[in-house]
């Protein structure tokens, strides 16, 4: 049995062979540390910028501004800018309450009873499941218009960090997990992302890492065939971001299921988003400030990109490597715990050293008192999924300035195989927050009714959506069948979809 010692300067070749590694407690603790502050200096650094700059970059001129005291700001006054981090500690609670095998239904109540508010996939997930659609259902884009996005990607970390050099155990639980928001693309963002994670423990080759991470995603993926792309460009421009930025902007900015962005410059879609993080990793070549720079400068949801590259950058060098100017600041907010949770990045340090040591020891590795014996796992491919299949938009009918109001009824033609009606809801001080709209949707003559919670944090992201149409010309109807005084939906955008072919 070959043993390999890492000093973390090995090159990736030697892990073909490899069948066990040894790191150090040490060593290990140091990088669980810096996995988990990492992410959380880049979501703050990131901040002020989130998807204010859309379809565009951040130009040169334009300083990334640190203010001294923003850690302590934001979990003063803005501690929602975590919800990566909140939501990946619902998982870990999950694991520490009933372990790392808990059913999939222990991790989708966990989310679908939080009480913190949720957006796109996660809050259509969360819907799903409150209305008895469990996972995988609820994530699956015949029931989720925001499988493809960004979600499962951001709250991933937790699923990397505690299966250091173990990424197939990593994936089997990303399977599970991810699949309660996401599908296809969607749910490739979060097992990458995991992926790197546990890449990161093994080796400090940035491009071995993200190679090897790949290896999970299923070649014939256009997640894969992105992120490949961004591996290339970076080969043929290998000074210049900016030309690689403008490549995937051209191949890849093209949304299709998230109502926010089909047709539109805003993109919360996974592979849009990995593929500015692993163009910060690539261009950033190992500076811990490069690296968020560039990630940041890319735009669109420029606080979760930065702090995915950030935390797998940080799990690479270790916490005693990131610059010492973070670290004195992050000092002051390490003991507090993220609000929604009861977990501080101190405890996470202890509890990820816990859960990676347990793991290591199930997956056929050992700890002792001063070392972790890792049985490497070579990586295998997830099964191929695809968001969407053989439907594109055609059209987004804009409703108005001031949108369509569902006082009582409203009615569309259309022609196509689907559609999504985006919605807003708003009301008078004094609403009942508990109110819950029925609405009867019939379409050709087919009826059904659906539940519009007025709480946000229950509510459905789309008013309808409906993909599995004829090709052909359409009639909707929605009445609404017990209007308020006060409460009033208001219908934003209707988005036609037609096949193919």
């Amino acid at each position: 049995m070959k043993i390999i010692f890492t000093t973390f300067c090995f090159f990736a070749f030697l892990f073909a062979s490899a069948q066990n590694i040894i790191i150090s407690k040490a060593k290990l603790q140091d990088k669980i540390k810096g996995g988990w502050a990492g992410q959380t200096i880049g979501v703050t650094h990131g901040g002020p910028y989130e998807f204010k700059f859309l379809g565009t970059m951040i130009q040169d001129y334009q300083p990334i501004q640190w203010n001294k005291g923003q850690f302590k700001f934001y979990f003063d006054k803005e501690p929602g800018l975590y919800d990566d981090i909140y939501l990946d500690l619902t998982f870990v609670d999950v694991i520490e309450k009933y372990g790392v095998d808990a059913s999939v239904d222990s991790f989708a109540n966990a989310v679908a009873r939080a009480e913190y508010p949720l957006w796109h996939a996660n809050q259509a997930g969360r819907y799903n499941i409150l209305q008895g659609i469990k996972a995988p259902a609820s994530g699956h884009w015949k029931n989720n218009p925001h499988a493809d996005d960004i979600d499962f990607q951001i709250e991933a970390d937790f699923a990397g960090l505690m299966f250091p050099g173990m990424i197939n155990s990593s994936a089997a639980l990303c399977d599970k997990v991810g699949h309660i928001m996401n599908y296809g693309d969607g749910y490739y963002g979060g097992l990458f992302i995991a992926s790197l994670y546990t890449q990161a423990f093994i080796s400090n080759d940035i491009r071995w890492v993200i190679n090897s991470s790949l290896e999970t995603i299923p070649k014939q993926s256009n997640y894969y065939k992105c992120i490949k792309d961004v591996i290339n460009w970076h080969k043929q421009y290998p000074n210049n971001w900016k030309k690689t930025w403008f490549e995937i902007q051209r191949k890849y900015t093209n949304d299709i299921g998230c109502t926010d962005g089909v047709f539109k410059s805003y993109d919360i879609s996974a592979a849009v988003n990995s593929a500015y993080v692993v163009m910060g990793l690539l261009y950033g070549n190992g500076d811990f400030d490069k690296t968020m720079d560039i990630s940041i400068r890319s735009g669109q949801d420029a606080d979760c990109n930065p702090a995915s590259a950030a935390g797998i950058l940080g799990t690479i060098i270790g916490y005693n490597n990131i610059p010492s100017k973070w670290i004195e600041e992050l000092k002051e907010v390490e003991d507090r715990d993220f609000v929604y949770t009861n977990l501080s990045l101190q405890k996470m340090y202890a509890l990820g050293m816990k859960h990676a040591e347990a793991m290591i020891i199930k997956n056929g590795g050992t700890v002792d008192e001063t070392n972790v014996v890792i049985a490497y796992q070579k990586p295998l491919a997830a099964k191929f999924e695809k968001s969407f299949e053989h439907i594109i938009p055609t059209e987004r009918r804009w409703l108005g300035w001031n949108g369509a109001l569902l006082k009582n009824n409203y009615s569309a033609d259309f022609k196509g195989t689907g559609l999504a009606i985006a919605s807003t809801i708003s009301n008078d001080w004094g609403a009942n927050t508990d109110m819950e709209f029925k609405i009867e949707v019939n379409i050709d003559g087919r009826k059904e009714v659906v539940s519009m919670p007025y709480n946000f944090k229950k509510r459905k992201y789309e008013l309808y959506y409906n993909y599995n149409l004829s090709n052909t010309n359409h009639h909707i109807e929605l009445n609404l069948l017990n209007p308020s005084n006060s409460i009033n939906i208001t219908l934003t955008d209707i988005i036609v979809y037609t096949d193919e072919k």
